[in-house]
């Protein structure tokens, strides 16, 4: 219940370009889903996924964030 809540507000701030905070709660929040769900589970891989694109989408974005980006999105693919 809490991670998709947690999965919900990180979307809703990702659709409102509030890209810092939606980075901040994803960057806590996806490690959390890992013991639950799996690494290759679809909750999981659609909340890594909502974290590459924040850091992509963001104007601030450095290019070590768009390389993580970039990795990240990768790595989530080949699995979905």
């Amino acid at each position: 219940q809490t991670l998709v809540s947690a999965n919900n507000y990180a979307s809703s701030l990702f659709k409102l370009e509030r890209f810092d905070e939606a980075k901040s709660l994803l960057r806590r929040t996806v490690p959390l889903l890992r013991p639950f769900f799996g690494e290759s589970h679809e909750f999981t891989l659609r909340m890594r996924s909502l974290y590459a694109k924040a850091l992509y989408y963001d104007e601030g974005a450095t290019l070590d964030d768009i390389r993580e980006a970039v990795t990240t999105l990768e790595d989530v693919a080949p699995s979905a």
